[in-house]
């Protein structure tokens, strides 16, 4: 269940002000760590306010799996997702595995479904923006935070 759309903008607000850019990538992963050991892995804490999935990659450089809980934004039976990284200087490390292996998977609600990640082109990242600022308002503004071109991928189910 996501946060009612009335809400998003003050939550969305919060989630790029500085003290949660600063405090969010230490507390989240544990929390989100607790909520899927409570739930069996159905519901994401960060889910409770937006639309949420755990990327399930192979590392680009280890090779080994890795799993992320991020927002996404529904686009028909596909997904987006955006590299913002709390609008840190930096691409998050998943964008990178991603790019290197991009036959992935991802669960919501605790199903898994396997998908082949796109990293969309200057073309298609603008006309998305709009889509992605509905379904969480202000969200292009990391961008500007972080100094960087904010990578977007489409996931598409294989």
């Amino acid at each position: 269940m996501a946060l009612p759309r009335p809400l998003r903008p003050p939550v969305a607000w919060f989630s790029r002000t500085l003290l949660f850019r600063r405090v969010g990538p230490t507390i989240m992963p544990p929390l989100e760590r607790g909520m899927k050991r409570l739930t069996g892995g159905r519901v994401q804490l960060s889910g409770l306010g937006v639309p949420t999935l755990v990327l399930h990659t192979i590392g680009a450089k280890s090779g080994l799996e890795r799993d992320i809980v991020l927002m996404y934004c529904p686009d028909g039976a596909e997904m987006l997702v955006t590299g913002s990284n709390f609008a840190r200087d930096a691409h998050p490390a998943w964008t990178a595995n991603l790019l290197a292996h991009p036959d992935v998977a991802v669960s919501r609600h605790g199903r898994r479904v396997d998908v082949r990640a796109t990293l969309l082109d200057d073309v298609e990242r603008e006309a998305t923006w709009p889509k992605l600022e509905r379904n969480w308002p202000g969200y292009r503004k990391y961008e500007v935070t972080a100094g960087r071109t904010l990578r977007v991928f489409r996931l598409t189910p294989r």
